[in-house]
């Protein structure tokens, strides 16, 4: 049975009960300890003040105000440049003279000037450290002076020349302090890239795009179900291709052979022979979506990606599988092969990436840097180097042991593809139609691009799906959502005077993982 109780004491229980919560002084400080503090202020006072205080203090204003500790709080001595010396320097004022011709100097009849304060505190400034100051500067070298003054020969400047200059005078601006060097080196200036066609044809998404060795003509593939090959000078359509049943996902021109590779979400691989403009070859094995491929440089091989999760290498001439390389989670969206070990480098929706060994068909290593899917990657032309784009971060990685080396950070938003050049110009184009251009080696995001879609076209079909340089790298093409393909180029009236670098080296900060 419960207790009824009046409306007086149930206030009054509500109101205890609330007391009893707010009663604990949890959140007071706590008393202030006398002697930590003392010590903490006598610390902090040497830390900020410690390079003037062998300035010169007035002993006439000491002695008004009854000896050096009564104007100090804590209760310290006056600090000099060297505990237990006296002050170096103490201004006096004029020597005594007679006050007039013809009157003995006594010590009744002596004048003597003493300088006003602001005049005081100016000389102070200007004057010299004493010589056992600079002595005891020169001699104590700190860790920073080491490095400052590394491989500068110690006769021509001694390691604490510039400190004691610095004290001596009080002038932060002098010649010798040495300035700190920025965090990160000043980014090599590129031109703006700016629009200057665009290509439209494709009745649907264009997906992926490559551009033949000879620089002739460029190859894309559609969600429209065709291949269309296409006049790089002029943009003019010259061949459209069919047989995919389903979304074209990759395609890729041989250097090799005059044959020409694509894979779509029908789980088909084909081979087309241009002489014929026919499919020659079929790879069959995927058990799902084909979503990459990729050729290798000098081998008759071809490394494809897809959504059951795996990878496969495939014998070109023989359409055998060689291998299936099995290991990652989830689909795998992105596949480049290079000559050099690690030959075959796969990004995947489970997060990773994996290095793999071509010939055993093993993962050598696997990068779980990360957080979201792997959609893009790209391997620099000439350096041994290669990045990944995730919507987390754009991340830099050295091989062969894929060490990491820098974020990109700022392109907020699905990244499906990177691109980069031999200048160091990197290229990450988005789901939401953005384009971002970075200087490969510092990191720096020197441009952002967002192409208006085309006429008749939603805001919502902004999407960059690929993108890729020509063989000469004076063209950018990119593969879009509103079924065109944008070519942009360099602006060549662009100086490093019109388009100044606006670098600030605290805000472009390396952050690791």
């Amino acid at each position: 049975e419960v207790q009824k109780h009046s409306v007086h004491t149930l206030v009054f229980r509500s109101l205890k009960r609330t007391h009893d919560m707010f009663v604990a002084d949890n959140a007071k400080p706590i008393p202030l300890d006398e002697e930590s503090h003392k010590v903490k202020m006598a610390v902090k006072l040497r830390t900020e003040y410690g390079s003037v205080l062998h300035m010169p203090t007035l002993k006439e204003n000491l002695r008004e105000k009854g000896g050096p500790n009564t104007g100090d709080p804590y209760g310290h001595k006056q600090y000099s440049g060297n505990q237990g010396q006296e002050l170096e320097y103490l201004i006096t004022g004029t020597h005594p003279y007679p006050p007039g011709p013809g009157v003995a100097l006594t010590a009744d009849t002596k004048v003597q000037r003493m300088p006003s304060e602001s005049a005081a505190q100016s000389l102070a400034v200007a004057l010299p450290a004493s010589q056992a100051r600079m002595d005891a500067n020169r001699t104590a070298a700190g860790v920073g002076d080491i490095y400052r003054h590394a491989g500068i020969s110690e006769r021509s400047q001694p390691p604490g020349m510039s400190v004691a200059m610095v004290e001596a005078g009080g002038n932060k601006n002098s010649a010798l302090m040495a300035k700190k060097a920025p965090t990160m080196p000043k980014p090599q200036w590129h031109p703006p890239w700016k629009l200057y066609r665009v290509i439209s044809g494709h009745l649907g998404w264009v997906r992926c795009i490559a551009v033949e060795p000879g620089n002739q003509w460029f190859v894309t593939g559609s969600a429209d179900r065709t291949i269309k090959i296409w006049d790089l000078a002029s943009g003019k359509l010259k061949l459209s291709l069919t047989g995919h049943i389903s979304t074209v996902r990759g395609v890729i021109v041989s250097a090799r052979s005059p044959y020409l590779f694509s894979c779509g979400e029908d789980k088909q691989v084909k081979c087309w022979d241009l002489e014929y403009n026919k499919v020659i070859r079929h790879y069959h094995g995927h058990l799902s979506a084909v979503y990459g491929l990729d050729l290798h440089p000098t081998i008759d091989v071809l490394v494809t990606c897809s959504r059951d999760s795996t990878a496969r290498i495939w014998d070109v001439r023989t359409k055998a599988s060689v291998h299936t390389l099995s290991g990652h989670t989830n689909a795998v969206a992105t596949v480049k092969c290079q000559a050099a070990e690690p030959q075959i480098i796969t990004g995947s929706h489970d997060t990773t990436i994996r290095l793999w060994d071509l010939v055993a068909g093993k993962t050598r290593v696997t990068l779980t840097n990360h957080k979201k899917s792997v959609r893009a990657v790209v391997l620099h032309p000439r350096h041994y180097t290669f990045a990944s784009g995730s919507p987390d971060n754009i991340k830099q990685w050295k091989f062969p042991d894929g060490n990491f080396i820098q974020n990109l950070s700022g392109h907020n938003a699905i990244i499906n593809t990177l691109a980069v050049n031999s200048d160091g110009v990197l290229v990450s184009g988005a789901d939401n139609g953005t384009m971002h251009l970075w200087d490969w080696r510092t990191g720096y995001n020197f441009q952002r691009v967002h192409a208006a879609v085309q006429p008749g076209s939603l805001d919502s079909e902004s999407g960059i799906f690929a993108c890729v340089f020509d063989q000469s790298e004076s063209r950018l093409l990119t593969a879009e959502a509103d079924k065109t393909i944008k070519v942009y180029k360099e602006d060549d009236t662009a100086t490093e005077e019109t388009h100044p670098v606006s670098w600030k080296p605290e805000i472009i900060k390396r952050k690791r993982f």
